[in-house]
């Protein structure tokens, strides 16, 4: 695995279901240590390319290649590089929060349970270790599903709109582990419809409309200016 090369590379992706294209032919890099918002309407494909990253779709034609390693015929190794949270927590709501990390762990093939007991404590939920799951909040299981994305120290972390029903509390201290987990290194994408924070905490930005990437740039512009483009390139209204 070279440390020169883009951590992603992505040549003229396409996916089908059946008779109807999600994503066509779309080309897309992305350098070590990036956070990248993807933006786009419902069904504009943004789930889609996130779960091919991940090894979990296979696309209909293409390439794609995390770390050098290609999908799908190297998948397992790129699913040792990933970790993956979505707006469905993926937890066991019957197990305590430090049963669901050891479970994953041991998944994993991971011997030593520190880092379970870090990551705890790096999440905020070190004093609910031995709370069931089903008792948390969704701010709670999404933390919980964070610390579960990074147990194996993966260089990429893909989040599908992690914001999804959280209150602003919740999504503030959200944001403080995103921006946690690029200091720290990891390359981040991010599909989400909250283009205030696509502003704020990332440092590029993707929109896909209608499959196909409409626009890649640097991040730099205000909430407002990315919602006006987003409503240009897609015509739908977008929720700040």
């Amino acid at each position: 695995m070279s440390e020169n090369r883009p951590i992603i590379e992505i040549e003229n992706l396409s996916k089908a279901f059946g008779f109807l294209p999600v994503l066509k032919q779309v080309s897309l890099t992305v350098e070590r240590g990036e956070f990248i918002a993807l933006l786009g309407p419902n069904g504009s494909g943004k789930s889609t390319l996130l779960r091919m990253i991940a090894g979990l779709t296979k696309p209909t034609a293409g390439t794609i290649r995390v770390g050098g390693w290609e999908i799908p015929d190297e998948a397992q190794a790129v699913r040792s590089q990933i970790g993956m949270v979505s707006h469905q927590a993926l937890l066991y709501g019957n197990l305590t929060a430090r049963e669901n990390l050891l479970f994953f762990a041991r998944l994993y093939g991971m011997k030593d349970s520190s880092r379970i007991d870090y990551l705890l404590e790096q999440v905020g939920l070190a004093k609910r270790a031995h709370s069931l799951v089903r008792t948390f909040s969704r701010g709670m299981s999404q933390r919980l599903s964070i610390a579960r994305a990074l147990l194996q120290e993966p260089h990429v972390l893909l989040f599908d709109e992690p914001y999804t029903g959280l209150d602003q509390d919740a999504g503030l201290v959200l944001d403080g582990l995103l921006l946690k987990a690029r200091s720290d290194g990891h390359t981040i994408l991010m599909s989400t419809h909250q283009l205030d924070r696509a502003a704020r905490i990332t440092d590029r930005i993707i929109i896909i409309s209608k499959g196909k990437i409409a626009h890649d740039g640097a991040s730099g512009m205000s909430a407002t200016e990315i919602s006006s483009l987003y409503t240009e390139i897609t015509g739908a209204a977008s929720a700040r």
